[in-house]
């Protein structure tokens, strides 16, 4: 598809009724690295800049996919989810940049959009791999917003939306919603690689005596769902602001240790994680391998512009799967 990304001339109404019609946009930057919505950094006259979030089909690289109906992890984008997720977190405590704005009925562009504080652009990632002994003491206040995130419980699992409104199935368990979830992401990637193909019973089988050794639990708490260093932002205050929120959910703290376990690594004692079942947390692991080799090898194939980061990803994935039969 040919995308038409925001200009600043379209945003003018937008930062007139914000701001007022005394100040004017100086500059208007598209940040990399989103895939389901569009990043803009505004900057105005005197200096002050704001985040625009666009949710908009031009903005979304994703292609549909195949989903399990009652997995709270699909489709985990848009503005109600956004809000909810905003909501929740400030709830909790837990640090995330402030909600200036947020436009649901096409005033002034036609897409949902939202303005957020702007935080900065130093990703914990960022001081990880550049200056760890800055990081330190932003790792231990992402542990403690961690632990409250991770100790608010609900009864039941889903999205918050769905949640809210009602639409959430309690009719499975949670670890079998992620069986599957996995393998409709092994059954998607087999026609895309060969190794994977070759190994697709043996990789199913080892699903399944993953799942095996998982105890049943009702134990329900927030998870930001797909939580890397690169979701975190660094502010001037030194405080971690969590971001990419759509996929706030309540289900089992597992999952998204299991996350922060891939992607902090030597860094992840530093977060002082509550008690997980070792058990569930591996069958979790596992899941996401998967999901970091079919989604982007997916994404492969359209017009997304780091192509090949995507298919790096995804061979790294394709590694670790293989070795754990």
């Amino acid at each position: 598809m040919t995308r038409a990304f925001l200009r600043p001339d379209d945003v003018h109404d937008v930062v007139a009724d914000q701001f007022g019609v005394d100040r004017r946009l100086n500059t208007m930057d598209r940040l990399t690295g989103g895939s389901k919505k569009g990043v803009y950094r505004l900057r105005l006259d005197d200096q002050t800049t704001v985040i625009l979030y666009v949710w908009s089909e031009s903005e979304n690289y994703w292609p549909s996919a195949p989903n399990v109906p009652d997995d709270p992890f699909t489709d985990a984008s848009g503005a109600e989810l956004f809000a909810a997720g905003h909501a929740a977190l400030t709830a909790a405590g837990v640090p995330t940049p402030r909600l200036l704005m947020l436009d649901r009925d096409h005033r002034y562009l036609d897409a949902d959009i939202a303005l957020v504080e702007d935080a900065g652009a130093t990703t914990l990632e960022t001081l990880i791999d550049h200056d760890p002994a800055a990081a330190a003491a932003p790792l231990s206040r992402l542990g403690d917003a961690l632990r409250r995130l991770h100790t608010t419980r609900g009864p039941h699992y889903g999205k918050l939306a769905s949640l809210t409104r009602s639409e959430a199935s309690q009719e499975r368990r949670t670890e079998d919603i992620i069986v599957d979830r996995a393998l409709g992401h092994l059954h998607a990637a087999a026609p895309r690689d060969a190794r994977i193909a070759a190994a697709h019973q043996r990789i199913a089988d080892h699903l399944h005596h993953l799942r095996g050794a998982v105890e049943a639990r009702q134990d329900y708490v927030l998870v930001h769902g797909e939580l890397g260093p690169d979701h975190v932002l660094v502010t001037p205050a030194g405080e971690s602001a969590l971001i990419d929120i759509e996929g706030l959910a309540y289900f089992d703290a597992e999952w998204d240790h299991a996350w922060l376990r891939m992607r902090f690594g030597d860094t992840y004692p530093a977060l002082r994680p509550v008690d997980l079942d070792p058990h569930r947390l591996e069958l979790y692991r596992y899941a996401q391998i998967l999901s970091l080799i079919e989604g982007p090898l997916r994404i492969a194939d359209t017009d997304y512009p780091n192509r090949q980061w995507m298919i790096d990803l995804a061979q790294w994935n394709i590694t670790q799967a293989l070795a754990a039969l």
